[in-house]
Protein backbone atom coordinates (compact mmCIF):
# COMPACT_ATOMS: atom_id res chain seq x y z
CA UNK A 1 0.00 0.00 0.00
CA UNK A 2 1.32 3.58 -0.95
CA UNK A 3 1.66 5.97 1.68
CA UNK A 4 -0.67 8.38 1.09
CA UNK A 5 -0.06 12.14 2.01
CA UNK A 6 -2.60 13.88 4.27
CA UNK A 7 -2.55 16.83 6.49
CA UNK A 8 -4.96 14.42 9.08
CA UNK A 9 -4.14 10.71 9.62
CA UNK A 10 -7.14 9.81 11.89
CA UNK A 11 -9.10 6.84 10.35
CA UNK A 12 -12.42 8.76 11.22
CA UNK A 13 -11.53 11.68 8.84
CA UNK A 14 -12.10 10.60 5.50
CA UNK A 15 -10.88 13.09 2.75
CA UNK A 16 -12.92 14.58 0.18
CA UNK A 17 -10.30 14.28 -2.62
CA UNK A 18 -8.29 10.53 -2.41
CA UNK A 19 -5.84 9.85 -5.28
CA UNK A 20 -4.09 6.45 -5.58
CA UNK A 21 -1.35 5.76 -7.84
CA UNK A 22 -2.31 8.15 -10.84
CA UNK A 23 -0.62 8.50 -13.69
CA UNK A 24 -0.36 9.66 -17.33
CA UNK A 25 1.46 8.79 -20.61
CA UNK A 26 1.16 9.85 -23.82
CA UNK A 27 0.73 7.76 -27.37
CA UNK A 28 4.37 10.09 -27.60
CA UNK A 29 5.61 7.60 -24.46
CA UNK A 30 6.06 11.20 -22.44
CA UNK A 31 5.22 10.05 -18.75
CA UNK A 32 3.35 13.74 -17.68
CA UNK A 33 2.53 12.56 -14.50
CA UNK A 34 4.24 9.52 -12.62
CA UNK A 35 2.68 7.75 -9.07
CA UNK A 36 0.53 10.39 -7.35
CA UNK A 37 -0.79 9.60 -4.14
CA UNK A 38 -2.47 11.61 -2.36
CA UNK A 39 -5.05 12.99 0.19
CA UNK A 40 -6.75 16.26 0.53
CA UNK A 41 -8.90 16.68 4.02
CA UNK A 42 -12.99 18.81 3.37
CA UNK A 43 -12.29 21.98 4.01
CA UNK A 44 -8.71 23.16 3.70
CA UNK A 45 -6.78 25.17 1.06
CA UNK A 46 -4.34 23.09 -0.80
CA UNK A 47 -1.72 24.81 -2.82
CA UNK A 48 0.07 22.95 -5.55
CA UNK A 49 3.53 24.48 -7.00
CA UNK A 50 5.75 23.55 -9.73
CA UNK A 51 7.57 25.49 -12.62
CA UNK A 52 5.97 25.67 -16.22
CA UNK A 53 5.19 21.70 -17.59
CA UNK A 54 5.56 19.97 -14.29
CA UNK A 55 1.49 18.40 -14.32
CA UNK A 56 -0.08 20.71 -12.37
CA UNK A 57 -2.80 21.44 -14.87
CA UNK A 58 -2.44 17.75 -16.16
CA UNK A 59 -2.84 16.44 -12.36
CA UNK A 60 -6.14 19.06 -12.02
CA UNK A 61 -7.61 17.86 -15.05
CA UNK A 62 -7.77 14.50 -14.55
CA UNK A 63 -9.56 14.90 -11.07
CA UNK A 64 -11.82 16.86 -12.93
CA UNK A 65 -12.82 14.35 -15.61
CA UNK A 66 -11.16 16.52 -18.35
CA UNK A 67 -8.49 14.00 -18.96
CA UNK A 68 -8.20 10.53 -18.60
CA UNK A 69 -5.62 8.76 -16.28
CA UNK A 70 -3.47 5.91 -17.54
CA UNK A 71 -3.69 4.10 -14.48
CA UNK A 72 -4.98 4.65 -10.57
CA UNK A 73 -7.99 6.02 -9.03
CA UNK A 74 -9.30 9.35 -7.79
CA UNK A 75 -12.44 9.42 -5.26
CA UNK A 76 -14.33 13.31 -5.19
CA UNK A 77 -15.83 12.80 -1.77
CA UNK A 78 -16.55 9.41 -2.04
CA UNK A 79 -17.30 8.99 -5.55
CA UNK A 80 -14.87 7.24 -8.74
CA UNK A 81 -15.12 9.83 -11.10
CA UNK A 82 -14.94 7.31 -13.25
CA UNK A 83 -17.49 5.03 -12.75
CA UNK A 84 -19.33 7.36 -10.63
CA UNK A 85 -18.66 10.22 -13.10
CA UNK A 86 -21.98 12.55 -12.95
CA UNK A 87 -22.52 12.80 -9.14
CA UNK A 88 -18.23 13.06 -9.04
CA UNK A 89 -18.65 16.52 -11.10
CA UNK A 90 -21.52 17.54 -9.41
CA UNK A 91 -19.07 18.25 -6.25
CA UNK A 92 -16.40 20.02 -8.69
CA UNK A 93 -16.15 23.40 -9.39
CA UNK A 94 -12.95 24.29 -11.99
CA UNK A 95 -11.71 27.67 -12.70
CA UNK A 96 -9.34 26.90 -15.96
CA UNK A 97 -5.90 28.73 -16.90
CA UNK A 98 -7.71 29.75 -20.17
CA UNK A 99 -10.97 32.51 -20.48
CA UNK A 100 -13.04 30.56 -22.02
CA UNK A 101 -16.79 31.85 -22.05
CA UNK A 102 -19.46 32.68 -23.92
CA UNK A 103 -18.93 36.12 -25.36
CA UNK A 104 -22.19 37.25 -26.81
CA UNK A 105 -23.45 36.45 -23.44
CA UNK A 106 -24.39 38.16 -20.41
CA UNK A 107 -23.01 37.75 -16.89
CA UNK A 108 -26.34 37.05 -15.79
CA UNK A 109 -27.43 34.19 -18.59
CA UNK A 110 -24.12 32.42 -18.53
CA UNK A 111 -23.71 32.19 -14.66
CA UNK A 112 -27.35 30.84 -14.67
CA UNK A 113 -26.79 28.49 -17.52
CA UNK A 114 -23.88 27.05 -16.18
CA UNK A 115 -25.63 25.98 -13.20
CA UNK A 116 -28.25 24.11 -14.79
CA UNK A 117 -25.55 22.28 -16.69
CA UNK A 118 -24.97 20.77 -13.35
CA UNK A 119 -29.31 19.76 -13.08
CA UNK A 120 -29.44 22.41 -10.51
CA UNK A 121 -32.52 24.21 -9.94
CA UNK A 122 -33.42 27.95 -11.42
CA UNK A 123 -32.28 30.03 -7.93
CA UNK A 124 -32.14 34.06 -8.73
CA UNK A 125 -31.08 34.72 -4.98
CA UNK A 126 -28.26 32.73 -4.99
CA UNK A 127 -26.57 33.92 -8.56
CA UNK A 128 -27.88 37.33 -7.52
CA UNK A 129 -25.63 37.14 -4.03
CA UNK A 130 -22.71 35.10 -6.27
CA UNK A 131 -22.16 38.50 -8.40
CA UNK A 132 -22.91 40.38 -5.64
CA UNK A 133 -19.76 38.66 -3.92
CA UNK A 134 -17.36 39.00 -6.67
CA UNK A 135 -18.15 42.39 -7.39
CA UNK A 136 -20.23 41.45 -10.70
CA UNK A 137 -23.61 42.73 -9.46
CA UNK A 138 -23.78 45.77 -11.27
CA UNK A 139 -22.06 44.01 -14.83
CA UNK A 140 -24.79 41.44 -14.39
CA UNK A 141 -26.53 42.33 -17.90
CA UNK A 142 -23.37 43.25 -19.57
CA UNK A 143 -22.16 41.26 -22.29
CA UNK A 144 -19.02 39.22 -21.65
CA UNK A 145 -17.18 40.44 -24.45
CA UNK A 146 -17.23 43.97 -23.34
CA UNK A 147 -15.11 43.19 -19.43
CA UNK A 148 -12.06 43.78 -19.07
CA UNK A 149 -9.76 40.79 -18.40
CA UNK A 150 -10.08 40.83 -14.68
CA UNK A 151 -13.81 41.02 -14.88
CA UNK A 152 -13.93 38.00 -17.35
CA UNK A 153 -11.55 36.15 -15.03
CA UNK A 154 -14.85 36.58 -12.01
CA UNK A 155 -17.20 35.33 -14.23
CA UNK A 156 -15.33 32.14 -15.00
CA UNK A 157 -15.22 31.96 -11.07
CA UNK A 158 -18.89 32.82 -10.78
CA UNK A 159 -19.44 29.96 -13.12
CA UNK A 160 -17.20 27.60 -11.64
CA UNK A 161 -19.46 28.38 -8.19
CA UNK A 162 -22.68 28.16 -9.89
CA UNK A 163 -23.95 24.62 -8.46
CA UNK A 164 -22.62 25.18 -5.39
CA UNK A 165 -19.84 22.91 -5.26
CA UNK A 166 -18.18 21.37 -2.42
CA UNK A 167 -14.45 21.43 -3.82
CA UNK A 168 -13.07 24.22 -5.80
CA UNK A 169 -10.28 23.92 -8.19
CA UNK A 170 -8.78 27.31 -8.95
CA UNK A 171 -5.93 27.12 -11.88
CA UNK A 172 -3.63 30.04 -12.02
CA UNK A 173 -6.65 32.04 -10.93
CA UNK A 174 -5.31 35.48 -10.82
CA UNK A 175 -2.99 35.12 -13.98
CA UNK A 176 -3.19 38.35 -15.67
CA UNK A 177 -5.40 40.12 -12.77
CA UNK A 178 -3.86 43.40 -10.85
CA UNK A 179 -2.53 43.37 -7.46
CA UNK A 180 -6.30 44.64 -6.22
CA UNK A 181 -8.08 42.03 -8.06
CA UNK A 182 -6.03 39.65 -6.71
CA UNK A 183 -6.68 40.73 -3.30
CA UNK A 184 -10.22 40.26 -4.08
CA UNK A 185 -10.00 37.22 -5.14
CA UNK A 186 -7.66 35.78 -2.19
CA UNK A 187 -10.52 37.05 0.16
CA UNK A 188 -13.05 35.30 -1.67
CA UNK A 189 -11.57 32.17 -1.29
CA UNK A 190 -11.00 32.25 2.30
CA UNK A 191 -15.11 33.01 2.58
CA UNK A 192 -15.60 30.23 0.32
CA UNK A 193 -13.28 28.10 2.83
CA UNK A 194 -14.62 29.41 5.88
CA UNK A 195 -18.13 27.70 4.47
CA UNK A 196 -16.42 24.52 4.13
CA UNK A 197 -15.67 24.76 0.46
CA UNK A 198 -12.39 22.56 0.10
CA UNK A 199 -9.66 24.75 -2.49
CA UNK A 200 -7.13 23.36 -4.75
CA UNK A 201 -5.23 25.88 -6.72
CA UNK A 202 -1.80 26.18 -8.56
CA UNK A 203 -0.34 29.23 -8.69
CA UNK A 204 2.75 30.64 -10.07
CA UNK A 205 2.57 33.31 -7.34
CA UNK A 206 4.38 31.64 -3.94
CA UNK A 207 2.79 35.11 -1.93
CA UNK A 208 -0.31 33.61 -2.76
CA UNK A 209 0.43 29.94 -1.73
CA UNK A 210 1.76 31.96 1.25
CA UNK A 211 -0.84 33.84 1.94
CA UNK A 212 -3.52 31.67 1.66
CA UNK A 213 -2.74 27.88 2.10
CA UNK A 214 -3.05 25.43 4.50
CA UNK A 215 -0.94 23.06 3.02
CA UNK A 216 2.08 22.88 0.20
CA UNK A 217 2.20 20.09 -2.62
CA UNK A 218 5.75 20.73 -4.89
CA UNK A 219 4.94 18.77 -8.22
CA UNK A 220 7.97 18.59 -10.67
CA UNK A 221 8.92 16.37 -13.85
CA UNK A 222 5.44 14.88 -13.02
CA UNK A 223 6.20 13.37 -9.58
CA UNK A 224 4.94 14.88 -6.05
CA UNK A 225 8.28 15.10 -4.26
CA UNK A 226 7.10 17.05 -0.94
CA UNK A 227 3.48 17.43 1.17
CA UNK A 228 3.76 19.32 3.67
CA UNK A 229 1.75 21.87 6.24
CA UNK A 230 2.71 25.31 5.52
CA UNK A 231 3.94 26.28 8.99
CA UNK A 232 6.14 22.87 9.26
CA UNK A 233 7.54 23.50 5.73
CA UNK A 234 8.33 26.88 6.83
CA UNK A 235 10.19 25.89 10.01
CA UNK A 236 11.82 22.50 8.09
CA UNK A 237 12.94 24.23 4.79
CA UNK A 238 13.47 27.67 6.07
CA UNK A 239 16.35 29.41 7.14
CA UNK A 240 16.83 32.54 9.30
CA UNK A 241 19.82 34.98 8.57
CA UNK A 242 21.40 37.41 10.83
CA UNK A 243 23.81 39.89 9.30
CA UNK A 244 25.82 42.38 11.28
CA UNK A 245 26.93 44.99 9.38
CA UNK A 246 30.48 46.36 11.31
CA UNK A 247 31.62 49.73 11.93
CA UNK A 248 35.44 48.16 10.98
CA UNK A 249 35.94 45.19 8.91
CA UNK A 250 38.23 42.45 10.42
CA UNK A 251 40.18 40.13 9.00
CA UNK A 252 39.31 37.01 11.04
CA UNK A 253 36.43 35.65 12.96
CA UNK A 254 37.32 35.64 16.31
CA UNK A 255 37.88 32.12 18.17
CA UNK A 256 35.40 33.30 20.77
CA UNK A 257 32.84 33.27 18.54
CA UNK A 258 33.54 29.56 16.63
CA UNK A 259 30.61 28.20 18.53
CA UNK A 260 28.24 30.27 16.64
CA UNK A 261 29.13 29.28 13.19
CA UNK A 262 29.46 32.87 11.77
CA UNK A 263 30.57 33.77 8.60
CA UNK A 264 32.72 36.70 7.60
CA UNK A 265 31.05 38.50 3.91
CA UNK A 266 31.67 41.50 2.25
CA UNK A 267 35.21 41.93 2.93
CA UNK A 268 35.04 41.34 6.48
CA UNK A 269 32.75 44.23 7.22
CA UNK A 270 29.59 41.58 7.60
CA UNK A 271 29.03 39.08 9.82
CA UNK A 272 26.43 36.37 9.04
CA UNK A 273 24.81 33.50 11.66
CA UNK A 274 22.46 31.74 9.92
CA UNK A 275 19.77 28.91 11.39
CA UNK A 276 17.18 26.71 10.35
CA UNK A 277 13.80 27.90 10.23
CA UNK A 278 12.79 26.14 13.36
CA UNK A 279 15.14 27.57 15.57
CA UNK A 280 15.52 30.96 16.97
CA UNK A 281 18.35 33.39 16.81
CA UNK A 282 19.41 34.88 20.26
CA UNK A 283 20.75 38.21 19.04
CA UNK A 284 20.52 39.76 22.62
CA UNK A 285 23.21 36.74 23.93
CA UNK A 286 25.20 37.48 19.95
CA UNK A 287 25.49 41.07 20.43
CA UNK A 288 26.55 40.89 24.22
CA UNK A 289 29.56 38.30 23.14
CA UNK A 290 30.50 40.32 20.11
CA UNK A 291 30.67 43.72 22.15
CA UNK A 292 32.83 41.85 25.09
CA UNK A 293 35.24 41.60 22.10
CA UNK A 294 35.34 45.13 21.46
CA UNK A 295 33.64 44.80 17.60
CA UNK A 296 31.36 47.46 17.03
CA UNK A 297 28.13 46.73 14.92
CA UNK A 298 26.47 49.81 13.01
CA UNK A 299 23.42 47.89 11.65
CA UNK A 300 21.82 44.39 11.58
CA UNK A 301 19.16 43.01 9.23
CA UNK A 302 17.42 39.73 9.41
CA UNK A 303 16.31 37.97 6.98
CA UNK A 304 14.03 34.49 6.73
CA UNK A 305 13.46 32.21 3.83
CA UNK A 306 10.35 32.88 1.84
CA UNK A 307 8.27 30.10 0.53
CA UNK A 308 9.68 31.09 -2.63
CA UNK A 309 13.05 30.91 -1.55
CA UNK A 310 11.99 26.77 -0.62
CA UNK A 311 10.23 26.59 -3.55
CA UNK A 312 13.08 27.27 -5.74
CA UNK A 313 15.12 25.32 -3.74
CA UNK A 314 13.09 21.79 -4.03
CA UNK A 315 12.79 22.54 -7.60
CA UNK A 316 16.71 22.48 -7.90
CA UNK A 317 17.04 19.36 -5.90
CA UNK A 318 14.81 17.55 -7.43
CA UNK A 319 15.77 18.95 -10.92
Amino acid sequence: MPEIASSKREAAVKPVISIRNVVKTYATGFQALKPINLEIDKGEIFALLGPNGAGKTTLINIICGIVTASGGTVMADGHDIVRDYRPARTKIGLVPQELTTDAFETVWATVSFSRGLFGRAPNPAFIESLLRDLSLLDKRFAKIMTLSGGMKRRVMIAKALSHEPEILFLDEPTAGVDVELRRDMWNLVRGLRDRGVTIILTTHYIEEAEEMADRIGVINKGALVLVEEKTELMKKLGKKQLTLHLKEPIQVIPLELASWGLELKADGQDLVYTVDGANSIDISALLKRIGELSIEVKDLQMHQSSLEDIFVKLVRENA
